[in-house]
């Protein structure tokens, strides 16, 4: 897909062949692992822990083949093997844990008691466990075999010597013969398992993106003048399946149509616009940056709150951007995280952030922590007694700092209490390509992208993004094209101070459909190309390709590149 400076725009058709529709078996995400020996241990290697998704009755022998081969996928230098499968306890997965069944992942995990995303299986060179290299290991892995039996004999032999132990069974860690210490609980959850390693935000999005059938595809029309309404009727299609690939055709404002293969471009043009106009939907409320869920009884009747949470885990796995304009307290609450920090600015009604401040201040002009009078806040409690006993917060106080906490349980249920229905129903959607279990399992790496950041796109950003392909060096081209990249990065510079009619975001969407960094990374990398046919800018959005027009001064670049971004407001085809 191509921006053109131009109004023509040239056309090229498309043969779309129909959407097909299979039963497609459940597939569920587990993390896997890697270890390797660290001193007389044998313990998980640091960033060697990825997403695979899987099938739950999936048997043990090809858990450990598809978990090697995802594996491998990620680090070109692993051992040919053989591997061996190991539980977080170093033991070979063989039966269920405690029971003579055969493993299956959907049997461990109802004994385990663990949703799917939270359960972590591991492998290691099985010659580490058979030549005696790690006699701590081996000694655990002889006691997940033999189980009570030597941890009774251990036991016994502790309290021979007239020790106590309040060590429940099942928890005995056996040691090296020389060690007669107590025996221990097995407490540190790090020896053999990390519940958190070292994954990437574009790592954790690549595997989320795995179930994507690209040889499918769901089909999007959509008018740039009413972006929502085309959106809805996409997704609420019946042929629509987040498993499949996204096709968006957009038409311009004089309704002609613009075809051509979507190979990503038009896509993340359209998440980009998505994203931009759902944050202004009626289902939020809050000021900009920090919107937060409110029950609207129309889109409910709409299925409203499905939908968005399924628009913004779509447009982050398909490639687009988060919407960044979620509370940070809503997203805390998505991610099953209980802190709760919101202040009454975030109160947009008038007459209920009114009323909090007055709670919070015992007389017109003093804040309540600087008055000494608990009758005041007594005062002000019931005389908004009606809005508090609604909320479940008011209550008898008794000193004075008792007022933050009734504020603090206003507003908590203010965002999130009363809406809490709609709120589960945005969860549903939210779930979609297993995006929440992701959020629940990383919200450190994927909370930042629902929430607003004051970050800005840099122009030192946007330089090394854009990789140049350069003539051979010495020849006449060549000294064009670096004068030229010159020019670039001092338009950047501009750009990034304002001194330009377009904006740093303004430039990468022209280039890549998106106006700020994707969670996934950009797939292919952007580059830049050098034109000699023309003096306005060009870009192909769907191999992320910049093309810069070859001028004789930076004066004539940047106003060339001002006016070749500004009259491009849609893609073109090549």
């Amino acid at each position: 897909m191509e921006y053109r400076s131009s109004k023509s725009k040239e056309k090229q058709s498309f043969n779309c062949g129909k959407v097909r529709l299979k039963q497609e078996r459940r597939q569920v995400q587990i993390n896997i692992g890697m270890m390797s020996p660290q001193g007389v241990d044998l313990k998980p290697r640091r960033g060697k822990t990825l997403p695979l998704f899987t099938d739950p009755e999936i048997a043990a022998p090809v858990l450990l083949e598809r978990a090697v081969q995802k594996m491998r996928a990620f680090n070109k230098d692993m051992d040919e093997g053989p591997y061996i499968l190991l539980y977080p306890d170093c033991s070979e997965v063989v039966n269920v844990p405690g029971s003579e069944k055969p493993f299956t992942l959907a049997e461990y995990k109802k004994d385990l008691g663990k949703a799917y995303a939270r359960i972590t299986l591991l492998f290691a060179l099985r010659n580490i466990l058979e030549e005696g290299m790690i006699p701590q290991t081996l000694i655990r892995k002889l006691s997940s075999h033999l189980g009570a039996q030597l941890n009774s004999i251990r036991l016994t032999l502790w309290k021979a010597l007239g020790h106590s132990s309040t060590t429940q069974h099942g928890q005995i860690v056996i040691s090296d013969t020389e060690d007669m210490g107590p025996p221990k609980t097995n407490t540190d959850k790090t020896t053999c398992y990390r519940e958190e390693m070292n994954v990437t935000l574009p790592a954790i999005i690549a595997n989320l993106s795995q179930p994507i059938d690209h040889g499918r595809v769901s089909r999007f029309n959509i008018s740039r003048a009413n972006v929502w309404d085309g959106a809805v009727r996409g997704f609420k299609r019946t042929s629509y399946s987040e498993n499949c690939d996204m096709l968006v055709k957009f038409t311009d404002d004089a309704g002609v149509f613009e075809e051509g293969i979507d190979s990503g471009g038009p896509r993340r043009e359209f998440l980009s616009l998505l994203m931009k106009n759902l944050k202004d939907r009626p289902i939020f409320d809050g000021p900009d940056g920090h919107r937060f869920l409110v029950y609207n009884a129309n889109a409910v009747r709409e299925d409203e709150y499905y939908l968005a949470g399924k628009m913004i885990a779509v447009s982050v796995v398909h490639g687009g951007p988060g919407p960044h304009f979620l509370s940070e307290d809503l997203v805390r609450y998505l991610a099953g995280q209980p802190s709760f920090k919101a202040t009454v600015n975030l109160i947009t009604d008038e007459e209920v952030g009114k009323a909090l401040e007055e709670v919070r201040s015992a007389y017109s002009n003093c804040v309540i922590e600087n008055a000494a009078s608990v009758d005041a806040l007594r005062e002000m409690t019931m005389r908004h007694s009606t809005m508090l006993q609604t909320a479940g917060c008011l209550r008898h106080v008794a000193s004075v700092e008792e007022k933050k906490g009734i504020v603090s349980d206003y507003l908590q249920w203010y965002i999130i209490g009363r809406n809490s229905s709609v709120i589960d129903r945005f969860k549903e959607g939210l779930s979609a390509l297993q995006f929440l279990n992701a959020l629940q399992q990383h919200p450190t790496l994927l909370a930042p992208v629902l929430c607003h950041s004051e970050k800005r796109l840099t122009a030192l950003e946007l330089e090394r993004l854009f990789k140049p392909d350069l003539s051979p060096p010495g020849s006449n081209r060549r000294l064009g094209e670096s004068q030229t990249l010159g020019y670039w990065a001092d338009y950047l510079l501009d750009c990034e101070e304002s001194q330009t009619a377009v904006s740093l975001e303004d430039v990468l969407m022209f280039a890549t459909g998106l106006t700020s960094l994707p969670p996934s990374g950009f797939e292919p990398s952007p580059g830049i190309e050098f034109l000699d046919d023309s003096p306005f800018p060009m870009a192909n959005t769907c191999s992320n390709t910049l093309k810069l027009p070859l001028l004789e001064s930076y004066n004539v670049f940047k106003s060339k590149m001002d006016f070749g971004m500004q009259n491009s407001p849609g893609f073109g085809c090549y």
